[in-house]
């Protein structure tokens, strides 16, 4: 009889260990695959979130030479009509990110800063210039120098920017949709996801 319980007890304990082995290797297995499925969707939005403007610009050049002291003044001026095609970008492949499997975490360390590229369509009227001060490929590089430093003010002061950062904090939600399925937790530049609302403001 001793010997009959003594081989049930044996027999569970071994249905037991293999259980938990079995539960164990499960387990790791679907950890895995979640942190497969988590880096392929990092993949799958590693693209360029692009928004796109238009503005325009009147600039007044002028530039005055004088020759001889202040016995001669010689001057020249031109009115250019600036319309700027102008395209804020995030390049996603970018984002530096880090899976910690122990604590089920996807870490987003920093994301990349904008790309502002401007397609400036320069016109020219009323170019008039002195026969001493004539325009040259100096003044029309200081011309083009002025109207970009002018252009990327007006982007700041407007909405373009705010819209792109917009769609860039919709893209990485997708990361917090999925993390929160999977049962993981998603860290933002060192904040801690709890809620979508909790993304920290983009500057």
């Amino acid at each position: 009889m001793r010997r009959f319980v003594a081989g049930v007890l044996i027999t569970l304990a071994a249905v037991f260990i293999f259980r938990s082995c079995m539960d164990e290797n499960g387990s790791k297995a679907i950890l895995q695959e979640h942190s497969l499925l988590i880096q392929q969707q990092i993949e799958n939005v590693s693209k360029l979130v692009v928004t796109e403007g238009h503005f325009s610009e009147v600039y007044n050049y002028k530039d005055s030479k004088e020759l001889f002291g202040a016995l001669l003044t010689a001057e020249k001026k031109a009115l250019v009509v600036v319309n700027a095609d102008v395209t804020i970008s995030y390049d996603l492949n970018k984002i530096m990110f880090e899976i910690d499997e122990e604590s089920k975490t996807l870490i987003i360390k920093s994301i990349p800063e904008p790309e502002i590229k401007l397609n400036p369509d320069f016109e020219y009227y009323d170019v008039t210039a002195d026969y001493l001060n004539p325009f040259d490929a100096g003044d029309y590089n200081t011309i083009k120098r002025n109207v970009k430093a002018s252009l990327l003010k007006k982007v700041e002061a407007s909405s373009l920017k705010s819209n792109a950062q917009n769609r860039l904090m919709s893209e990485l939600h997708k990361f917090y949709i999925l993390t929160n399925t999977l049962g993981w937790r998603l860290s933002f530049e060192g904040t801690l996801i709890e809620t979508a609302n909790d993304f920290p403001t983009l500057r």
